[in-house]
């Protein structure tokens, strides 16, 4: 089967926030000098979804505010896709795991199998969907990608143990939420750390989700729920 590169996939990303009560930081990465999207950037955890993801099971769901906010201007059978997809490139890219522990039934998904086997079920619970991003046109690969944020307490395990990651980032490191912009980062990455500073005070999920929507036709900062964002000069 060959793969439509220049068509807009679904993608989920990963924001695991640590000591947010103290001293915040965030977990990132670095993508390969060769790597045909964003190249050497540092990015946080997340990937294309699969086929397969649809069909993963959850110990436990989204929120349902989350699962609303998904559902808006997509369908809705994407949200448990998505669920998965984040909690599997979170662990493929770091080997960190956010599941509970339990047994899985039934044959394990090839691509699932290592999660697996730590004795652990994928666990949706503490996603929180922040934000939405489309890549603009001209770009060798585009995605339509949602954030998830979530808090490092909800990790299984050492977090700075990345024994299990794959090769796809490297220089994996908690960096300082005050110091992240150091680093050489996307621009839409720069958007989403405004977002996540903001809500370091706020345990809950967000009511409303910014949307940073290009097309063909123009670029737009909207708000999932239909707000529209401010306009600022």
């Amino acid at each position: 089967m060959t793969i439509d590169k220049s068509a807009i996939r679904n993608a989920a990303t990963v924001i695991v926030l640590r000591d947010r009560h103290d001293d915040p930081s965030i977990l990132m990465g670095q993508r390969g000098a060769k790597a045909a999207f964003m190249p050497n950037k540092f990015v946080f955890p997340g990937g294309a979804v699969d086929a397969g993801d649809a069909r993963i099971p959850l110990a436990r769901p989204l929120p349902d505010l989350c699962r609303d906010r998904l559902c808006e201007d997509a369908p809705e059978e994407l949200q448990q896709a998505l669920a998965a997809a984040a909690i599997r490139e979170l662990w493929e890219e770091t080997g960190l795991i956010l599941g509970t522990p339990g047994k899985w039934h039934g044959p394990v998904p090839e691509d699932w199998q290592g999660f697996a086997a730590t004795g652990h079920l994928p666990s949706a619970d503490a996603l929180q969907f922040v934000f939405r991003a489309l890549t603009p046109p001209g770009r060798p690969r585009r995605f339509d990608a949602r954030f998830f944020l979530v808090d490092a307490d909800a990790i299984q395990g050492d977090l700075d143990d990345f024994t299990h990651a794959s090769d796809e980032l490297s220089h994996l490191q908690w960096i300082k939420l005050s110091e992240a912009r150091r680093f050489d980062l996307p621009f839409i990455t720069e958007v989403v750390l405004a977002e996540v500073a903001g809500r370091v005070d706020d345990p809950a999920p967000p009511a409303s989700v910014p949307y940073f929507r290009n097309s063909d036709e123009a670029s737009l900062f909207l708000r999932l729920r239909g707000r529209a964002m401010p306009e600022h000069d």
